[in-house]
């Protein structure tokens, strides 16, 4: 299973951003979103240390909300 992580961007030097979610801090890379204006303090969603989209704060917000809610339940699988 892949997922993503909506992240916060801190800064920005050519195609390395510095992003925050929750406390953790990740160099990520901006390569794929080489068509996107971009700044300090947009949202994009990282997934193995790439932004693959660019995000809204209430899409990020809420996707959290999701992943917070998805892993306060028991994710054991019987038989798995």
């Amino acid at each position: 299973m892949c997922l993503g992580v909506p992240m916060q961007i801190l800064a920005i030097n050519g195609f390395i951003a510095r992003c925050e979610a929750r406390g953790a801090m990740r160099e990520v890379s901006l390569l794929m979103l080489q068509g996107e204006s971009l700044v300090v303090n947009d949202f994009v969603m990282v997934h193995a240390g790439h932004a693959l989209q660019k995000m809204t704060g209430q899409e990020a917000h809420s996707t959290w909300e999701l992943l917070d809610e998805l892993l306060s339940h028991d994710l054991n699988v019987p038989g798995a």
